[in-house]
C-alpha cells in the first residue's frame, strides 16, 4: 500500500510539472535563489583559522575574524643617528598644529614642552639652550621635523616661550641629552 501511495504521489508531481512547465521553472528559480543566499551567508558551522598576529583576547566579529586595530600613522625614522651635543637653528610651531597627531602618535599640545627632531628617538629628553641669551629648557621629542631650511629642531610654543624666541621665530641653540632620566 505504501508503495502504491508513493507511485501515485510521484505521478501527481511529475504530471503537474509536465502539464505546467512554468511551475518547474519557478521551482528551479526558487532553488537557485535560496542556494545563492546560502553562499552569500557562508558556512555557519566552520571555525575561522587562528591569526597568530592578532592580539590575544581581541574581540571577534560574528564571522570569527578579528578586526584590525586602528593605529596612528608613524613616519619612519631615518637610520642615521645624530650625535649630541648639536648646534644649529631652532624654530617653533604652535596653534596651526594644535590637537593634530604627531609622528609618535600623540596629539600635539602647544602648551607642553615638546619638540620635533629629524632623528632622535621619540620620548628622548633633550636640553635646548638658546645661545643668544643663555636660557634653557628640557623638551621631549614627540614629532619629526623640521623639514625645511637649516633648522635642527622645531619647538612647541611653550618651549619657545621658555627660550624667549617667540618674537624672533628662530634662534641659534645647542642640543644636549638631558641629565634627567
Amino acid at each position: 500500500m505504501t508503495h502504491n501511495l508513493f507511485l501515485s504521489s510521484r505521478r501527481f508531481l511529475i504530471g503537474s510539472f509536465t502539464r505546467r512547465p512554468s511551475c518547474l521553472v519557478v521551482m528551479c528559480l526558487g532553488l537557485l535563489l535560496f542556494q545563492g543566499c546560502a553562499l552569500l551567508q557562508g558556512p555557519s558551522n566552520t571555525v575561522a583559522p587562528s591569526d597568530s598576529s592578532a592580539p590575544t583576547g581581541a574581540p571577534k566579529t560574528s564571522e570569527g575574524v578579528q578586526p584590525v586595530p586602528t593605529q596612528p600613522t608613524v613616519k619612519a625614522t631615518p637610520a642615521a643617528p645624530v650625535k649630541l651635543p648639536q648646534t644649529g637653528q631652532a624654530s617653533w610651531y604652535g596653534a596651526d598644529h594644535q590637537g593634530k597627531p604627531t609622528a609618535s602618535g600623540t596629539s600635539f599640545d602647544q602648551a607642553r614642552l615638546t619638540a620635533a627632531h629629524p632623528t632622535l628617538p621619540f620620548g628622548s629628553k633633550v636640553k635646548v639652550t638658546n645661545l643668544g641669551n643663555g636660557k634653557s629648557v628640557e623638551v621631549e621629542i614627540t614629532d619629526r621635523g623640521p623639514f625645511g631650511g637649516n633648522r635642527i629642531i622645531d619647538l612647541s610654543q611653550a618651549a619657545a616661550k621658555a627660550l624667549d624666541i617667540i618674537d624672533s621665530g628662530t634662534a641659534t641653540v645647542r642640543l644636549e641629552l638631558s641629565s634627567n632620566p
